[in-house]
Formats: structure tokens, sequence, C-alpha cells
């Protein structure tokens, strides 16, 4: 199988379409790869370390608050559609894949304008502005979360789930002991997203010193660029500071509770794990999509959601003491999570690629 895919801006976005090209290395080992990512954005770093040709092209998302960047904004969609043209025609793919993030929008457009047959996977539960204008012309869709089905065209929209679900539940766990934990205690682990979150972290940094004698360990993730500063800082003994953590499932299955934005990557895998959570969502993202993530979940008891604007004083560490003291809410809200993900995703769009493909 030749395939050209395209995400970014996020891990997000990244993460599930490295488990789709995963998927079908381990179906088809011999099947050929190009990655379509933007010239400045994480998937540039990450892509090229898993031995994956990359194309990079230069795409902006469309800026609600300065509008005269658009112009800009449509000038590179413009530029990309034609650069897009020629790597299509030169590689003369089977199938081009978007897997989320503006970048994608010029790719899955001219692959469809050339004849190519096309697949986009939404991992949110409202969609971005790229798959928005994509679901006419993708040949068919492949979503996260069942309550995304009514934004889409019913008839060529499939429930696949995340594709990093399966992932998360084949990785192998880490031992504790690399990260200098303790493997005989509770671990609560802090994480905001894959490019961390600077407000956050600026509240969570000042919440750690509430977390002083606790019987349960804290390993707080603050992403690469806000880890210099917090570094400085001093915390309690039982509070670890790391600023990334390449495939976080390992840890997340040794952890106990989660406290995480509510990114559909990282739901994708509390699921699968069936990981109890409490979920800050982003009030920045378009749409406001990650509070209506979370509450897909919280809705079935199976997380607790706070809104960034409610942490105030011990809140946090009230809540998490709460839910760590009571096995019967943990129990409830692991028994709540069953069923809400796919465990074969990443299998179920590998299936679909191929119907698509075997119809050409």
């Amino acid at each position: 199988m030749r395939v050209i895919i395209s995400a970014g801006g996020t891990g997000g976005h990244i993460y599930p379409a490295l488990a789709i090209i995963n998927k079908i290395k381990e179906k088809e080992p011999d099947s050929e790869f190009l990655y379509i990512g933007t010239h400045n954005r994480m998937e540039k770093e990450i892509i090229p370390k898993h031995n994956i040709p990359f194309e990079t092209i230069e795409i902006y998302g469309f800026n609600r608050k300065k509008i005269w960047n658009n112009f800009k904004t449509i000038k590179t969609f413009i530029n990309s559609y034609y650069k897009c043209k020629k790597i299509i025609k030169k590689f003369n793919p089977d199938i081009v894949v978007g897997v989320g993030g503006y970048v994608t929008g010029p790719v899955i457009y001219a692959a469809k304008k050339l004849g190519y047959k096309t697949f986009i996977h939404e991992q949110n539960s409202i969609p971005g502005r790229a798959n928005s204008f994509l679901s006419h012309y993708a040949d068919h869709i492949g979503i996260s979360l069942p309550s995304s089905i009514k934004y889409f065209p019913e008839y060529k929209t499939t429930f696949t789930g995340n594709p990093c679900s399966e992932e998360a539940l084949k990785i192998k766990a880490i031992d504790k002991k690399e990260l200098g934990l303790n493997p005989n205690k509770k671990l609560v682990l802090f994480v905001m997203g894959s490019l961390g979150s600077s407000k956050m972290n600026e509240i969570l940094s000042k919440t750690m010193s509430l977390f002083n004698n606790k019987d349960y360990e804290i390993l707080f993730v603050t992403g690469k660029d806000s880890y210099p500063e917090i570094s400085k800082k001093k915390f309690p003994a039982n509070v670890k500071v790391v600023p990334y953590i390449e495939n976080l499932s390992r840890v997340m299955k040794k952890t106990d509770l989660i406290v995480s934005r509510a990114g559909a990557t990282t739901l994708s895998e509390i699921i699968a794990l069936e990981l109890p959570s409490i979920l800050i969502p982003s009030p920045y993202v378009p749409n406001n999509h990650q509070y209506k993530n979370a509450m897909d979940l919280a809705n079935k008891k199976a997380a607790i959601v706070i809104e960034e604007k409610d942490l105030k004083g011990d809140l946090l560490m009230r809540t998490i003491d709460q839910l760590l003291n009571n096995e019967e809410q943990l129990k409830m809200m692991k028994q709540n999570l069953k069923g809400l993900g796919v465990e074969t995703s990443s299998t179920k769009i590998y299936e679909i690629l191929k119907k698509l493909i075997d119809r050409k």
C-alpha cells in the first residue's frame, strides 16, 4: 500500500496518524509512506525520528482576532494546494489520509481534485474547520466519538474510535523505578497536552505545595517549553517534575488517577485504559471542543470535570484526595468507561482504507 498521510499542529493529530501508519505496516510490511506536515510545528520534529519520508508546506490556520492575517492564510493555502498536487502526482499513492490540523486542508483537497481516494479522521466531538471543509471531499470519514456523527454525512461516516486507543492497549507498561517513583505508592499523573499549557502550569506550580506529606506521588509533566522555568521551583519530595514523556500511555498504565486537559487523543487513551480522571478542558481551543469532549465522559459519570476558571484554593487537591480515598467511585468510573471506545480502532481504519483502495 502506498499512502500519503497528513496531520499536524499537536500530538492529538500526529500520534493518531502514527498509529494508523503502524497498523498499515503491521498488516502490509512493504507499504510506503509520505507524510506531509507544516514547516514550523511539532510534526517536523517527531515524524523524521520515525524514519518516515517527510515533506513540508507553509500553511496557517484562520485567525479570529487578527482578520487581516487571513489574507496570508488564503494565499498560503493556494500555494500549498499547488505544491501538494505536485507532491501527490510524483508519489502516486493508493490513498491519501488526513488526520486533523489545518495542514490537511490543501493535501486532501488536492488529492480529491486529482482523483485519488481520500479518508479523513476526526478526533474531537466537534470537528475543526479543516475537517468540516474536507468532509465534502473525503470519500470516507472516521470519528472518535459517536456524538460527532451529526456533523458529517452519515452515509460515509464510521465510528472508528481513536487509533491511539489500540496503541495504548498493546504498549508495555513502564517500570515506575525508571522515573524514580515508588512502585508501592499510588500515582497521580498531571499532564496538560503535548505542548503543555503555560496558564495551567502557573496554576499547578502553586498547587503542588499542597501535596506535601501525602501518601501518594505526583508526576507533573510540564511540556518542554515550560520546564526550564518550572524546574527551578522547589516542590515537595513526593512531586516529580519532567518536561515530556514519549509514549505517555506506558505511564498511564501505572497511574491511579490522571489530571489532564481533554484533548481527543488523551481521552481515547483514558477510555481504552479505563483510567479515572479529572479533566480540566482548555478554554482556548476552537468551538470550546475540549469542554464538549470532557462532558461526553462526565455525563456518563466516567470522569470529573473542573473548568479552569474554577481552580481556586485547594479545590483540586481536595478532589484528588476524595477520589483516591473512595474505591467505590474509582471502580464506578472505570466501569463507566467500558464500551465508550473502540479497542480495534486502527484495525478498523485499515480495513476502511483497504475497501476504498479496492474500489478504485
